[in-house]
């Protein structure tokens, strides 16, 4: 599965959560070195929205508030051959922090790839927004600014 989209800027928020401990813990399992402390957002439209719907269909997440034909053709997407791997979350000090799924991947910009990952947090507003995760801090090592494309192309492993 390749998914298209459209860099953009985020919240800023992702790096509270990217920066804890037992969150990156987690990634480093998955990336094999520990993650860049935020997440690099990426805005899917048409053929990719359906896709990425499906996948948060297979992590779970409810999809209500999505289109009904958007959601009705995710659930002709086949993404059995996609592992994901989940994130757990955890409490501290009385403060609850959410899980997610991710789903390894490339990223393609041009010439240059880069292994990432999606991310895909269990509590999230966000419908038509990838969320990534790397090693590497993406938007300087891509040299991607607001409005520039990328491709994904999910891992089968």
């Amino acid at each position: 599965m390749d998914l298209s989209g459209v860099v953009g800027s985020g919240l800023g928020r992702a790096q509270v959560f990217m920066a804890q401990p037992h969150y990156q813990d987690q990634f480093r399992a998955l990336l094999g070195a520990t993650a860049w402390p935020g997440t690099l957002n990426v805005t899917v439209q048409g053929k990719d929205l359906v896709e990425y719907i499906a996948l948060r269909q297979l992590a779970g997440l409810d999809t209500l508030d999505v289109d009904d034909d958007v959601r009705a053709s995710a659930k002709g997407v086949d993404t059995a051959a996609f592992p994901l791997h989940r994130i757990r979350g955890f409490l501290r000090d009385g403060v609850s922090f959410g899980g997610a799924s991710a789903f390894l991947a490339i990223m393609t910009v041009d010439d240059q790839s880069v292994p990432c990952a999606v991310l895909i947090p269990d509590l999230t507003r966000h419908i038509d927004v990838v969320e990534l995760i790397s090693t590497e801090f993406l938007r300087e090592r891509l040299d991607l600014e607001d409005g520039d494309r990328v491709t994904l192309a999910l891992s089968t492993s």
